[in-house]
């Protein structure tokens, strides 16, 4: 019932509205109820809802926007200062997107309003528990980011707005950001993990576009719109890709090699990044600080804490800061066949082998090398996520299976290409030394005789 102004009268006039089921209600909110713009140079206007607003106004989502995307990245880049809290925006526009075209479809099951909300909080909110240098820093014994932010959204004056403001559980948003935790038996959920994380996800289609934007380089740039037509339900708690969409997970896959090779793990990155976690590696391993201490910082208020310290691993975090970077002396590339190479993947063994260099290295100068002053780099191995259900007809059929030319083989060479061990030493000390290539490769060779000593 509603009243009109019809002919200087006030009439009272009943409305029928239409029907609607789950689906389209769904639908229908999702297209009406996201008024509020925020503007962003990679998307355009991203629209939130009046609920998804006021999380963005709180404190712990505003802490993303000290924190860099990239780390120590500008310092080889100087555009990549985006921050997460921008990249959080981005991945939150693309999931709305994604869900948005999955309704569309006749096989996707009806989710509920709340669960599609919960959804797109967790895309929101997804990297609440970063801190500075989190993806640098997963071989030193930290809790992985996502039970951080779960634990955000758990706890607090957080876990309040998402029940007061955007009307959701919050064990539900916790539940969808960190996948160690007990789905509850809910199909919701386990969907909604599949859309967050996987081969084409918001968060890789985001972080990509974005890093090659502000970096200025044109190896990330992805064409979502087409990525996200090519999306087809696939039961009640998967996703599939369409077999004319394989291009756009190969786009991806080649994007994220070029994006690593040329961004991630240029040579100068690998250096800032293996001084930082040398320098909280030595802390933590002597004692100067806990697990705890690296918790809830900004870049700011992690460089005015730990460069200020007197002791000497924090000096490598100082030098970062300031652009005061060693240099890479000698590099040799990852051989997994090798037990000496696979051993150097554990940091307590690649202190001691960067131990027995600077040994060596004293003796051939004829002076003292700090231990600070030797660091072996050693990246992780990269995971290409090919295993991905294509739909064939009415068949589905694995990723690496329906034609692609990202085989296991080839993902294997591009793992192999990327990594490289690498002899990273103060400029003083690689100024006055030859023979560094020799010496790297004689020592990790040397590396499975001597590891004993932590056995």
């Amino acid at each position: 019932m509603m009243r009109i102004e019809l002919a200087g009268r006030t009439v009272e006039v009943t409305i029928e509205w239409p029907q609607m089921d789950v689906k389209d209600h769904v639908i229908w909110h999702l297209d009406r109820d996201f008024t509020t713009p925020i503007r962003d140079p990679l998307w355009g206007h991203i629209y939130l809802s009046n609920e998804l607003a006021a999380l963005t106004d709180s404190p712990e989502f505003q802490q993303l926007s000290r924190i860099r995307q990239l780390g120590p990245t500008h310092l080889i880049y100087p555009g990549a200062t985006h921050t997460r809290l921008a990249h959080s925006l981005g991945v939150y526009h693309i999931a709305r997107r994604m869900i948005r075209a999955l309704l569309t479809w006749g096989g996707t099951p009806a989710i509920p309003r709340e669960y599609v909300t919960a959804y797109l909080c967790a895309a929101l909110l997804h990297d609440l528990g970063h801190f500075p240098f989190t993806h640098s820093l997963k071989e030193l014994p930290l809790e992985e980011h996502e039970k951080l932010a779960a634990q955000m959204v758990l706890d607090g004056a957080l876990a309040s707005r998402l029940r007061e403001r955007a009307r959701v559980d919050p064990g539900i948003v916790a539940r969808i950001i960190d996948e160690s935790m007990d789905d509850g038996g809910l199909a919701e959920i386990r969907l909604f993990r599949r859309l967050l994380s996987g081969s084409l996800d918001p968060d890789k289609l985001d972080y990509l576009n974005r890093d090659a934007y502000y970096c200025g380089v044109p190896y990330g740039t992805q064409d979502i719109e087409y990525a996200i037509s090519r999306l087809r339900p696939n039961g009640t708690q998967n996703i599939a890709l369409e077999r004319s969409g394989i291009s756009a997970v190969e786009n991806i896959l080649f994007s994220k090699y070029l994006m690593y090779r040329a961004v991630y793990w240029h040579r100068d990155v690998r250096v800032a990044t293996a001084m930082i976690k040398e320098g909280l590696y030595r802390g933590l391993r002597d004692g100067l600080i806990t697990e705890s201490d690296l918790y809830g910082h900004t870049d700011e208020s992690f460089y005015a804490e730990f460069g200020a310290r007197r002791e000497e691993p924090f000096s490598l975090v100082r030098r970062v800061h300031d652009r005061q970077l060693y240099v890479s002396a000698a590099d040799i590339g990852f051989d997994d066949t090798s037990e000496a190479h696979r051993a150097l993947e554990r940091l307590e063994y690649r202190s001691v082998a960067a131990g027995r260099l600077a040994d060596l290295i004293s003796a051939e100068l004829g002076r003292d090398i700090r231990p600070c002053e030797v660091i072996i780099d050693v990246p992780e191995a990269v995971s290409f996520e090919v295993s991905f259900p294509v739909l064939d007809g009415n068949a589905v059929i694995d990723y690496p299976d329906a034609g692609t030319v990202f085989t296991p083989a080839v993902i294997d060479d591009f793992t192999r290409t990327l990594r490289r061990i690498r002899l990273v030493l103060e400029p003083s000390v690689a100024a006055s030394l030859s023979g560094a290539q020799e010496l790297l490769a004689c020592v990790t060779a040397q590396l499975i005789e001597y590891r004993s000593a932590l056995e």
